[in-house]
Parts: C-alpha cells; sequence; structure tokens
C-alpha cells in the first residue's frame, strides 16, 4: 500500500538541501476560445536555458502545491503542463539520490508518482512538451490524457537505465501502455544502452507519445488551440489497441537479449528494466509503481549506481571546469575560420564552425572543384535541417553565404584568427601546410592540427612561430561525438591553448587538456585494447570469441569498432603507437591484411566472419576462452592507465574516465573506465594500487 502523500509531504522536508536548483511551478489560468478555462502549470527554475528544470524534494512539493490549486479551484476545467523556452524538464535531481539513502530514495520516489499521477483522471489534463524532456521531464507529461510535442524537439527519452538507475516515477509502465512494448522498450532499455540516444522532433509524434507536433514561435498558442477543441469534443483523440498477447512477450524477449548482449549481465539497471517492462503487461498503476519504488532504492545501494552519479558528475561538472585549462581572458576572438582540406571531415569542421560561431568559414583544397564540393556539402547539410523545420530560411542563407570555398592561401588565410587543418595523416603533409599557411597568416593566427596521433610539437617545429599551434583532436562524426582532445605541445603558448579551449566551448565540445604524446588519450587506450586483441586473435582465438569478451565493458565489440572506424585508420593508429613503445603495443599483420585488401570489415552481411578476410588471415592455435581475453586485455589498459598518468598525458583519472565516456562511448554505469578496473580488483593486481 502506498504512503499517503501527506505523509510523504512530511518526510521530504528533511531531505531538502540548499544546493536543490528549485524548479518552480507558476500556476495561471487560460481562457480558451470556447470559453473554457484552462489552469497552465510551467515549470521554471529561474535560470536561462542551459540549467534545465529538474525535480528535487523542493520542486516536487512545489509542483504538488500548484495542482493542488488547479485541483480546488472549481473555475479551471482543464489541467496542462509545460516549461520554459525550450524545455520542459530534465529529470530527477540527481543530488537528491546521494544524501538520503535508501529511506530517502523510497520517499522522493513515492512522492514523484503521487504528485505526478495528481492529475490522472481528476479533470481532463494535456501535456504540452515545448523543449527537451528526459526522464521525470517526460513521465510529467506521460501522466496527462493528452500532449503535445514542438516539432523541433532535440530530445526526448528516458534515459535512466544509462545512468544505473530506471524510469522512476511511471515511465516504464506508462510508455509501453501507450506506445507499445517494443518500441517502449527501444525508448528506455536500448536507446540508453546505446549511448543515451534520444528521440527528436516529429519521431515524438510519430511514435504515439504526442497526439500531435506544432511548429514555430507560436507553438505554446497552437498547443492551447488545440486542447480547447478537445476539451468541446470538435476532436477526438484516437490511439491504437496494444496488443497484450504474445507480441508483449516477444517484445520483452527481444529486449532482454539485446540486454545480454550489450551488458552480459553487468547493468543491474538493464536488468531491473526488462523485468518492469514484462510486469507492464498486467500490473495495475498501483503495482506498477511500487514495483519502481522498490528497484530504485535496490538500485541505490549497487556500485553501479555509485559508478553512474560519478560519472554524471564527470560529464556535467568536470566538463564545463577542464582542468589545467589557462586562463580564459587570455582566449584570442575568432573572427574568421580557415580549414585546410575540403574532404568529408574538414566539411563537417565547416558546417559546425559556421552553426555554431557564425563567422566567415573558408574551405581551401588543391583545386577549385574541391573546394566547391566541401561547400557544397555544408550547403545541403543547412537545407535539410531547413526542410525539417529546424531552422528559418533567413538564417540559413546568412549561414550559406559565410562559407566559401577557395585555392589561394592568400585570399583564404590572410585575415584568418584559427586555421585548422584536416589533412592526410603523414607529418610531412601536415608540416608542408602549415608552412605555406604561416607565410599568409596574421601573426596572431591560431593554427589547429585535428590529427588523432601525431606529434604536435614536431609538426609545428618547422615554423617561425611554433607557440601558435596546438592539437584539436574532434571524434567522428564530429556533429555528434562530444569529445575534443585540446593538446599542448612543447611550445603552445597560452593565448593558442586558451583560444582552443574557447572554441571548443562554443562548439559544444566537451574540451579536456592532453599532453603531447603519441595518440593522446582516446586513440592511445583504443591502441593498447585493440593491440591485445589483435595479438590474441593472430595467436588463434577466433574472431568470433575475441568480440564475444567486451559485453559490458566496451561500448562496442573490437572488430565491430574496427569496421565503424575503418581497418586502414585502426591500423595507422597503432603503426604510430607501435613506433612509440614497440615493447608492449602490437601491429596485428592480419590487420594489414585486411588492410591492403581494401576490406571494411571483418564481418560479412549476415554477421559471421567474410569468407574472403578469413582466407587472408594466418592464425597460430593458441586459443583462449572469453573470460582469458577480457583479463588480458583488462589487465593491459590498466597498465596503461597508469603509464599514462605517470607522464602527465592527462591530469587525473577523472579525465581518463571522462575522455572515454565522451569519446568511446564507455558507459556511465561503469564508471567510465577507471571505476570499473578499481571495482574488480584490477588496477592493484596490476598497478600495485587503485586509481581512486
Amino acid at each position: 500500500m502506498s504512503t499517503p502523500i501527506e505523509t510523504l509531504l512530511a518526510d521530504v522536508e528533511q531531505y531538502f538541501s540548499d544546493d536543490e536548483v528549485v524548479t518552480a511551478a507558476y500556476l495561471r489560468k487560460v481562457t480558451l476560445a470556447s470559453g473554457k478555462v484552462l489552469g497552465l502549470v510551467t515549470l521554471d527554475n529561474g535560470l536561462d536555458h542551459t540549467r534545465p528544470n529538474t525535480f528535487g524534494p523542493k520542486s516536487l512539493v512545489a509542483l504538488n502545491t500548484a495542482y493542488d490549486a488547479a485541483l480546488a479551484d472549481d473555475e479551471i476545467e482543464a489541467i496542462a503542463v509545460t516549461g520554459k523556452q525550450f524545455i520542459l524538464a530534465a529529470g530527477a535531481d540527481l543530488t537528491s539520490l546521494r544524501s538520503g539513502g535508501a529511506e530517502g530514495i523510497r520517499t522522493i520516489a513515492e512522492l514523484g508518482h503521487a504528485v505526478f499521477r495528481k492529475i490522472r483522471g481528476a479533470k481532463p489534463s494535456f501535456g504540452f512538451i515545448n523543449g527537451l524532456a528526459l526522464g521525470g521531464g517526460l513521465e510529467v507529461a506521460l501522466h496527462a490524457d493528452y500532449r503535445t510535442v514542438i516539432d523541433s524537439v532535440p530530445a526526448v527519452g528516458l534515459p535512466e537505465v544509462m545512468l544505473g538507475l530506471i524510469p522512476g516515477w511511471g515511465g516504464s509502465y506508462l510508455l509501453p501502455n501507450l506506445i507499445g512494448p517494443a518500441n517502449a522498450a527501444k525508448a528506455f532499455i536500448e536507446n540508453p544502452l546505446n549511448n543515451g540516444k534520444v528521440i527528436k522532433g516529429l519521431q515524438v509524434r510519430d511514435l504515439g507519445i504526442a497526439d500531435v507536433a506544432f511548429n514555430g514561435a507560436d507553438y505554446l498558442e497552437q498547443s492551447l488551440v488545440w486542447a480547447d477543441k478537445v476539451l468541446t469534443g470538435e476532436i477526438t483523440v484516437a490511439r491504437p489497441e496494444i496488443d497484450r498477447g504474445q507480441a508483449w512477450d516477444d517484445a520483452v524477449a527481444k529486449s532482454a537479449a539485446f540486454v545480454a548482449g550489450k551488458t552480459s549481465g553487468a547493468s543491474p539497471s538493464a536488468a531491473k528494466a526488462i523485468e518492469l517492462l514484462t510486469l507492464a503487461k498486467t500490473a495495475t498503476p498501483d503495482e506498477a509503481f511500487a514495483a519502481e519504488d522498490d528497484a530504485l532504492v535496490a538500485l541505490s545501494q549497487t556500485p553501479e549506481l555509485v559508478a553512474s552519479l560519478y560519472s554524471f558528475d564527470l560529464v556535467q561538472k568536470r566538463a564545463k571546469r577542464p582542468a589545467g585549462a589557462p586562463d580564459k581572458n587570455l582566449a584570442q576572438k575568432v573572427t574568421k575560420v580557415g580549414i585546410i582540406g575540403a574532404g568529408l571531415m574538414a566539411s563537417q569542421f565547416a558546417l559546425l564552425f559556421v552553426q555554431k560561431l557564425k563567422v566567415p568559414v573558408v574551405l581551401v583544397d588543391l583545386d577549385q572543384e574541391r573546394a566547391d564540393k566541401g561547400v557544397a556539402y555544408v550547403h545541403a547539410e543547412l537545407d535539410k535541417k531547413l526542410a525539417a523545420g529546424r531552422a528559418g530560411q533567413d538564417a540559413t542563407n546568412r549561414l550559406k553565404a559565410l562559407v566559401s570555398g577557395e585555392v589561394d592561401y592568400q585570399k583564404a588565410f590572410g585575415d584568418a584568427d584559427f586555421i585548422i587543418e584536416a589533412v592526410f595523416e603523414e607529418m610531412g603533409v601536415k608540416q608542408t601546410v602549415f608552412h605555406n599557411a604561416e607565410l599568409v597568416a596574421p601573426e596572431t593566427a591560431i593554427f589547429a592540427t585535428n590529427t588523432s596521433s601525431l606529434s604536435i610539437t614536431e609538426m609545428a617545429s618547422k615554423l617561425k612561430n611554433p607557440d601558435r599551434v596546438v592539437g584539436f583532436h574532434f571524434f567522428n562524426p564530429v556533429a555528434v561525438m562530444p569529445l575534443l582532445e585540446v593538446i599542448k605541445g612543447e611550445h603552445t603558448s597560452d593565448a593558442a591553448l586558451a583560444t582552443a579551449f574557447a572554441t571548443g566551448k562554443k562548439l559544444g565540445k566537451t574540451t579536456i587538456l592532453v599532453k603531447d604524446s603519441p595518440s593522446f588519450i582516446v586513440n592511445r587506450l583504443l591502441g593498447r585494447f585493440m593491440g591485445e586483441v589483435g595479438r590474441i586473435a593472430d595467436e588463434g582465438t577466433p574472431v568470433s570469441v575475441v568480440d564475444s569478451a567486451f559485453a559490458g565493458v566496451a561500448p562496442m565489440p573490437p572488430y565491430v569498432l574496427i569496421a565503424l572506424v575503418g581497418p586502414a585508420i585502426a591500423y595507422h593508429n597503432n603503426e604510430t603507437l607501435t613506433k612509440a613503445f614497440p615493447e608492449r603495443f602490437y601491429l596485428s599483420e592480419n590487420l594489414h591484411k585486411v588492410v591492403e585488401a581494401g576490406k571494411r570489415s571483418f564481418y560479412g552481411p549476415d554477421g559471421k566472419l567474410d569468407p574472403e578476410v578469413e582466407a587472408l588471415l594466418t592464425v597460430g592455435d593458441k586459443q583462449l576462452t572469453p573470460q582469458e581475453v577480457r583479463n588480458i586485455t583488462l589487465d593491459g589498459l590498466a597498465d596503461e592507465i597508469r603509464r599514462m598518468l605517470d607522464e602527465g598525458v592527462a591530469s587525473a583519472p577523472e579525465d581518463i574516465d571522462l575522455a572515454m565516456i565522451t569519446g568511446a562511448g564507455f558507459q556511465f554505469w561503469n564508471g567510465g573506465i577507471t571505476q570499473l578496473l578499481d571495482r574488480e580488483g584490477i588496477s592493484e593486481k596490476v598497478t600495485g594500487r587503485k586509481f581512486h
């Protein structure tokens, strides 16, 4: 039996914190065209759009007060909830999970349920999803009878499983009973385990999460008009009947198989989410919500939740204050960006720079045709955004006009402040293009290199002013991956470094300071990882066995990763590392054969080892079990991380983890990589001490 809300409201006061950023709930009456009065509750924490609304204990009390006032007012015939501009809410305030213990978590979980469900069936209710709606932000809308969504919404979802939690305020029951178990499982189990993938734009309507989508600055007005028509009966909302037979069981089985393959039992939250999805088929709301409360309390006692909260702090706090970054006041203003190269990576740079910085961007290549092709790519991507309704015509035209293509370095770089190269990964080529740019660029211009493994110091060594060169290593795809490694060469000035950090921040990236060293942080660790598994496979363990060893550890199997990044790039990275550290990095001859044969993957379309690739391989007769493969590889990673920290490649284990989470997709619930190595005793076994 659930605890009475009066008791919960009294109990929750002991978990109030001065650190909570309170999301207020403002109630106002809106008289609709029909004359009906709607009580509109607007969530607003009083901060700008970079700090989304969240639900801590005080915020839940505030929402409860607003709902009570709307329910008690006889003039109000319907209730709607929405958020401040661009944001409904981003879910629970996770600080409340740290200090309350099991009792506090149960109190907050039960209170959230009690408050959110107050409007269910009491008066007709609406959720106006006017922007970002994650976790509790989506659940507060799911408790309403009807929902609208703005068609440019950037992120809707239930990401809790990624954080070592489960949807705790009704999502695991309400969503499958609204859109079906298969779509719901994708939203709150599979998407979180796929690096926190979210639902965007019209997908929210198409999946049935929202009943209708509206666009433009008058989204709220359109939603109110639509709500009025629902209330007067002019519009009847029809929803598909949910199949509660074999189709539900099949969806659960499919999702359970996905979880097993992805986590190998290493994620308690994913296992709990499967249990809740199963229960949602037959449970009453009371039973389902009580099961969510129990699951949250159980998960709060797991080391995976501790690791998840550690990871969350990294991406929410440490990422905003990069360790070792120089005084931001030293940063130079960037008014024009020059890009050396016009291939796909360079074109992705141009698109990102022009959208985020809104300054002239010029692509330079060997001939005008190549340069124009790069410009055309940018224009096409901007047009896609326009066609999707995510940009206006005037704004699109302005951005297009800022992008140009050139072959003449003088015209391109004579007035550029920030010049980044995206040419072939060969030292001599990069030194040459920087030399040519230095001949014409202003003396204050910053030179950034996107090299993934080469020495920044050596690249700058041929220049008159080597202090202007800084590493600026993006991860592919550029628009999606959050990480940007900022590398300080031996002579890199504080002004160049500060400018790189300031520019990275404006680009919306997570910036991490890295010492100039072979392959930096992410690629060095992935190189050690790929070297260990390459050696094991070459010695005789089948590729499929090697790939099966890392479920729950790495975001994807190593030979799947090779297909993603490209065998040639993977080989080149390990080639660089083997030259630098021949005693412990391994260069696979079999990988080289695959590169020489022009193969993009070890696997065929059927998911099995490609027979043509298999014919290329020369392997030994030493076969290991998946557990042995895992042990050897994690031992190698622990060794490499300790060496990197001792060398000062990264300033702390936290930066290693932040890099691996944001640049390689390592899971929150593992705590990146160092927390996992500590938890399993590998750090001490290999290096004699823990990382934390």
